[in-house]
């Protein structure tokens, strides 16, 4: 089954269940969700309420290419006492569903790693999202929080450090290689 979405010019989103052609177009973009979920016979589960300013929602996962599933003994500390505005979660592995004071989203999600190494000496690798990371069509990169784009930068930048660490560099060789870029 395929559900389709588009953004048109006037603000409204079509949705359109491409299996039986049922389509609709509404101002809200959940309601569309909601009514092609419904068409197609799926549970449709609304968006969690907006949090305060200053706070950010992401989910931290700590992949490992062994098996290391939700109950591994070396996530029993974190179980136990998770960062606080954080939950454990099973998704296949190890997560943390998180709800975290930070200026920026990418700052809420770097105090939250550093707080998860120095305490339980686990270093989380991974930011998964609900949507699609980084800037692809539809991302609103301009919101003041990031959105979506700053979550997908988050989840690149741990991505890069988990396997960069596992290929031998280090640091100062991720350091060189954003400095050489020029980001400021």
């Amino acid at each position: 089954m395929s559900l389709q979405f588009r953004r048109n010019e006037d603000g409204t989103v079509t949705g359109r269940n491409e299996n039986n052609g049922f389509t609709v177009t509404h101002a809200d973009e959940e309601e569309v969700k909601r009514q092609l979920y419904e068409d197609a016979g799926w549970e449709y589960t609304p968006p969690p309420p907006p949090l305060p300013p200053g706070h950010h929602r992401f989910l931290l996962v700590h992949e490992d290419d062994g098996d290391c599933g939700f109950g591994d003994e070396r996530y029993a500390g974190l179980r136990a006492s998770p960062p606080e505005g954080c939950v454990p979660v099973d998704r296949g592995c190890f997560a943390l569903e998180c709800r975290r004071p930070g200026r920026t989203l990418l700052d809420a999600v770097a105090g939250t790693v550093a707080e998860i190494r120095r305490a339980h000496g686990v270093v989380m690798n991974a930011v998964r999202t609900d949507g699609r990371a980084g800037e692809w069509p539809g991302v609103d990169v301009d919101r003041a929080d990031g959105g979506d784009a700053a979550e997908g930068v988050a989840h690149l930048v741990l991505t890069a450090a988990h396997r960069s660490r596992r290929l031998g560099y280090g640091r100062k060789d991720l350091v060189r290689l954003l400095d050489a870029t020029g980001i400021e």
